[in-house]
Parts: C-alpha cells; structure tokens; sequence
C-alpha cells in the first residue's frame, strides 16, 4: 500500500528537515581543510569570527529552517519567506555580535527547505531534481524579479557591489536560475564521490573544490577583486586536476591551497554555502530512499581537533 502522503505543513516532516540543515551547516563549519575558511582547526582567512561564532548562529537559526518548510508547505509567496529570512538574519546577527556568518545559507538553505515542504505537502517522494523544479515553479517568477530588481538598484551587500563591479553571477541570480552550481556540479561531486568509495569527509573536500572551481564567489570576488576570485578558481582547478581527493597526498595538497588563500585573505564563503546545501539534499535523499540519516561529521583529530564534540549539540540530533 503506497505511503498517505503527508498533510500541508506536517510538523514532522518539517523539524526533519530542520534538523537535517543545522547539521549540514554544521558539517560544513566541521569541515577541514576548506581553504580560507573558518574550520575548527583554525580562523582561515577570518580575524573577527571562528568556529564557535558558527555554533552559536547555528543555535539562533535551529528553528528557522522548520519555519520555512511550514511555510512553503502551505504556498506562502516569496515575500512571506523574504519576511521569515530577514527575520532569521537579524537572530543570526544578534546571536554573533553583528557578524554574518550564514546570510548566504539562510537564503538558499532557506528556500531550498521551503521547496522541500512544498514537495512533501504535495505527497511527493524526495529528490533534488523535484526540490529544484518545486522551487522553480513555485516561486521562480519571484526569485527571478528579484534579481532582476537588484541589478538596476543600488548594490545592498558587498556580494552585490563585487557582481555588480565584475560582471559576477550573484547568488540571487543563482537562485533565479535553480541554483545551477549546486544542482549540476556540487551535488554531482559531492555524490559521485561517495559512490567511488571516498570517505564522507574527502568526499565533501571534493565536492567543495568542484565548487570553488566553478562558482562566480562575490565571497572572494570582494576581498581579491577578479584577480582573487581567479585564483580561487585557478588553485581548485589545479587540485581536482591532480586528482583531487584520489591524490595520496590530498590532505597536505589541500591544505596547501588554505595556505595560500588565507596570504591573500581570500574566503569562498558562497562556496561554503552551496556545499551545506549539498551535504542537505544528500542526506535528504538518503532518508528519502530508506538509508537513515547521513552520519554525522567527522570531528575526531584526523579530521579536526573539534571542541565541540557532535554529542555535546543534542539540537543537532
């Protein structure tokens, strides 16, 4: 007998799915190495935030993301979620002392979980392609006039004057399109690697390079200009080329790339964003297709010498 499909707004379905996002931001935090970025093995490129900065914005979003699958469940229009957003952006920036540390991910995490409700309400089985066309068809024309909107405005953010300035692909113009990078290229690698055999955290590095190698990051783009946000790309390039984490020596060549990111001070944040929304929709799919939750990120001093241990964030769980 077929699955009832699930009522608009179940609150089940929906904490699931919040839950799922907190523990892909945090597995994106947990991740190292990931070059220029904060992990817990050290600041990247960053002197005002580190990992316990993304603790506790994680904290004061953990509920957010269940607001949003409710709200999509139930065919609020864009400007209900843009609302749900800002709100969640002003937690984010009380909880941190004003420092952004999830912008990106509550927009496109965000919106994505709010696809995801609206897929489930509708009594559909999960998948990225259906949670890429949800969100297209239900609130495409919105995200579209957005980014429409922003180009002939006055840049708000400094991801939108860096696009703006260099002729970059911005995130809301990502978002307008279906988030093409993460659907056609992070997902795919993050995927194809585990199928290889890849342990869940090469495989993440993996995706992560396949991401920076492609992405028009306003992140790097606004600290480096063109030149940095090419060498991002050239550096990510030249890793997956090697071999990337098929390479014996990945983990010291990887960590060689952070090296020479954070000498330039460069941070591919919009990439960070896009693997946590990866690491989701893998997981998603995982329970989807009756394998459990992923496992949860790797802290252990191979990894990452994490003080803050997986257990010890029982919200996480």
């Amino acid at each position: 007998m077929p699955a009832r499909p699930a009522s608009p707004a179940d609150p089940i379905a929906s904490a699931r799915m919040a839950r799922c996002a907190v523990r892909a931001l945090y597995a994106e935090v947990a991740l190292e190495p990931k070059p220029g970025l904060v992990s817990f093995r050290d600041n990247g490129s960053h002197t005002d935030m580190n990992a316990a900065t993304f603790v506790k914005s994680l904290f004061a979003l953990r509920h957010y993301f269940g607001h949003m699958a409710r709200a999509g469940a139930l065919g609020h229009p864009f400007e209900f979620l843009q609302a749900l957003g800002m709100g969640a952006e002003e937690r984010m920036l009380a909880a941190t002392g004003g420092i952004n540390t999830h912008r990106g991910a509550v927009f496109a995490l965000g919106l994505l979980c709010a696809a995801a409700g609206r897929l489930t309400a509708k009594g559909q089985a999960f998948s990225g392609a259906r949670v890429r066309q949800t969100l297209q068809s239900q609130w495409g024309p919105a995200l579209r006039w957005r980014a429409d909107a922003a180009a002939r405005s006055a840049p708000l953010s400094n991801g939108q004057r860096a696009a703006r300035s260099h002729g970059l692909r911005s995130a809301g113009e990502e978002a307008a399109l279906g988030f093409p990078t993460l659907f056609e290229v992070t997902l795919p690698a993050l995927q194809q690697a585990l199928q290889q055999g890849h342990a869940q955290r090469a495989a993440r590095v993996q995706a992560f390079f396949a991401t920076m190698a492609v992405l028009d990051d306003t992140n790097t783009a606004h600290r480096g200009g063109l030149a940095g946000a090419a060498f991002v790309k050239a550096s990510a390039r030249g890793f997956l080329d090697a071999g990337g984490v098929a390479q014996p020596d990945w983990l010291a060549q990887a960590r060689a790339i952070h090296a020479g990111l954070v000498a330039q001070r460069l941070s591919p944040g919009g990439s960070a964003d896009v693997l946590a929304c990866a690491c989701w929709l893998h997981e998603m799919e995982q329970a989807a297709h009756g394998h459990g939750a992923a496992a949860a990120p790797n802290t252990s001093v191979a990894n990452a010498a994490a003080p803050v241990a997986w257990h010890a964030v029982p919200w996480l769980a």
